[in-house]
C-alpha cells in the first residue's frame, strides 16, 4: 500500500475524516451526529475496505471499530487494523469505537498507538469533540506549531495538567512518588474539582501496574440497582433487562488499577457488599454462582470526610480501613496559588487549539484577577472559566472582560431575571458554601440525593 499523492490536505479545507464499521445503523448514527459538523465523511464496513479508502485519499482522522464479522468479539481484526494503519501513516490519529464488554481491548488498542476511545452507546458531544480535538492536533502538527510529544499532554476527556510549583502540591507529589510503586490500597480526598483523577491516574502510571488498565468508576453516578452489575457483572437473563453477560468493573481491571470516584456516596448495605469483595479478592456476577478471582489495586477518591461519616454511622470502619493504606489530601486551589499561572497556561493551549485560536496569553489585569480569585470550584471551575474566555474573546490575548470571574459578593438579582438554571446554579453554590463543600448535607438541603447533586455540580463547573 502506497501513501496516496497530496496525503495532507490543507488546513484550509474541510477535515476529511474515516469510519470503518460493519454495522450499517452505526454508520447512519454517526452520520447523522456528524452531519452539522461541515467534515467530509467516508465510510468502510471492513478492515480491506478501510485500508483502500485509505491507499486512495488523504484522510485527517479515522474512527474505527475493533469488531467485525469474521471476527465479532474477539477484537483481533480491529488490533490488527491499527497496527495497519500506522504502518502506513504513523502519525495517522486513529481512535476507535468499542462496548464495555470490550475496554480491555481498547486499553491494548491505545498501546499499539491510538489516540483516544470511545465507549458504544457513545455521547453525540463526545465524538464530536474527540474528532475535533485530533484533527486539529494533526493539523497544527503539520504546520509545526506543536511538537509531536506534545500530543501526550493533550490526551484524555479532563486534558489537566499537574502543576507542582506551590509547596503543599510538591508535598502531594513526593506521596505519589512513594507510594505510587507500591501495591498499597490509597484514598485520595480533596474538594470538588481539586484533580483527585488526575493524582490516581498518576499513581497508575508510575505503579507496577501501568501495562495494564485502569478502570473509573463513578460511584455518585451509580443507583443502587445498578451498583453490583456495574461492579462486578452479570450473565444474561439474570434481571428483566440483562438481555447480554456484561463483564463487571473488578473483572475489566484485572492485573491493573480499579478507581472507585466518590467512594463517600456508597450506601450502608452496599459497603458491606464491597468489603466482601475487598477482602476475599473474588466476585460473582449478579446471576451467578461461579466465583471469579480478581486481582486489582484499588484507588479511592472523597470530598467527604470519612472518619467523620464513621463516627456518624454512615461509613463503614472496616471498610475505610481496607481503603486508607496511604491517604493523599489534596489542598485547594485558593492554597496553591503558585500552580495556578501553570494550569491557566495549560488550560489556554488546549481550549485555543480545541477552538482554533490563536491566542498568546493574558494580559497583567487578567492574570492578577486568576490569582486574586478564591476558586470554589478548584481546577475544575478555571479550566471552565478560561475555556470560556477562549470562546468569547475576539483578540490574541485574554483579557479580565473576557474572563467572566464571579465577583465574590455580586448585587443582588431579582428572582424573576434570572432563568431557572441560573436559580438552580446560585443554590447549588450556597448550600456548597454553607456545608463546606460536602456534597451529602448540601443534597440534604437541598431536597436532592447525592447523586442527583453531584451530577449537577459537574454541569455546572461547580
Amino acid at each position: 500500500m502506497t501513501k496516496p499523492q497530496g496525503a495532507q490536505p490543507s488546513s484550509g479545507e474541510p477535515a476529511k475524516i474515516l469510519i470503518g464499521d460493519d454495522d450499517a445503523y452505526i454508520l447512519e448514527s454517526i452520520r447523522l451526529i456528524l452531519k452539522n459538523e461541515h467534515w467530509a465523511i467516508d465510510f468502510a464496513r471492513s478492515p480491506a475496505g478501510l485500508l483502500a479508502a485509505l491507499s486512495s485519499a488523504a484522510y485527517d482522522a479515522v474512527l474505527i471499530d475493533l469488531n467485525y464479522a469474521r471476527d465479532t468479539t474477539g477484537g483481533q481484526e480491529g488490533i490488527d487494523l491499527i497496527s495497519s494503519i500506522r504502518a502506513f501513516d504513523p502519525d495517522m490519529p486513529v481512535l476507535v469505537m468499542t462496548a464495555w464488554s470490550s475496554v480491555g481491548l481498547a486499553v491494548e488498542a491505545m498501546r499499539r498507538g491510538a489516540r483516544d476511545f470511545l465507549e458504544k452507546p457513545f455521547e453525540p458531544s463526545r465524538l464530536r469533540t474527540a474528532l475535533a480535538v485530533q484533527i486539529e492536533l494533526r493539523r497544527a502538527i503539520r504546520r509545526g506549531r506543536i511538537l509531536e510529544a506534545e500530543v501526550e499532554s493533550l490526551r484524555g476527556p479532563e486534558n489537566t495538567l499537574l502543576a507542582a510549583d506551590s509547596p503543599s502540591m510538591q508535598t502531594v507529589m513526593q506521596l505519589c512518588k512513594k507510594a505510587g510503586p507500591s501495591e498499597a490500597n490509597i484514598l485520595i480526598s480533596g474538594e470538588p474539582g481539586v484533580g483527585k483523577e488526575v493524582i490516581a491516574r498518576l499513581i497508575h502510571s508510575i505503579s507496577g501496574r501501568s501495562s495494564k488498565p485502569l478502570i473509573t468508576v463513578n460511584m455518585g453516578g451509580l443507583s443502587e440497582t445498578l451498583f453490583e452489575s456495574e461492579l462486578f457483572g452479570h450473565v444474561k437473563g439474570a434481571f428483566t433487562d440483562a438481555k447480554t453477560e456484561r463483564i463487571g468493573r473488578f473483572e475489566l481491571a484485572q492485573g491493573g488499577t480499579l478507581f472507585l470516584d466518590e467512594i463517600g456516596n456508597v450506601p450502608m448495605p452496599l459497603q458491606a457488599k464491597l468489603l466482601r469483595v475487598l477482602e476475599a479478592g473474588e466476585v460473582e456476577r449478579v446471576g451467578s454462582s461461579r466465583t471469579i478471582k480478581v486481582d486489582v489495586r484499588l484507588l479511592s477518591a472523597t470530598n467527604a470526610n470519612l472518619p467523620e461519616e464513621v463516627a456518624n454511622n454512615r461509613f463503614r470502619e472496616d471498610l475505610l480501613y481496607r481503603l486508607n493504606t496511604v491517604q493523599i489530601q489534596i489542598p485547594p486551589l485558593r492554597e496553591r496559588k503558585k500552580d495556578i499561572p501553570s494550569l491557566a497556561a495549560h488550560f489556554l493551549r488546549v481550549h485555543a487549539l480545541r477552538y482554533r485560536k490563536s491566542i498568546l496569553g493574558f494580559d497583567e489585569e487578567a492574570m492578577s484577577a486568576i490569582l486574586a480569585n478564591r476558586w470554589r470550584g478548584n481546577v475544575r471551575e478555571l479550566n471552565h472559566v478560561i475555556e470560556r474566555a477562549v470562546i468569547m474573546t475576539e483578540d490574541d490575548i485574554i483579557r479580565l472582560v473576557d474572563l467572566s470571574i464571579p465577583n465574590e459578593h455580586p448585587p443582588l438579582a431579582r428572582l424573576e431575571d434570572l432563568t431557572l438554571e441560573q436559580v438552580e446554579e446560585v443554590l447549588i453554590r450556597k448550600a456548597l458554601a454553607r456545608c463546606n463543600g460536602d456534597l451529602k448535607p448540601a443534597a440534604q438541603a437541598l431536597g436532592l440525593t447525592r447523586s442527583a447533586l453531584y451530577r449537577r455540580t459537574k454541569k455546572y463547573g461547580v
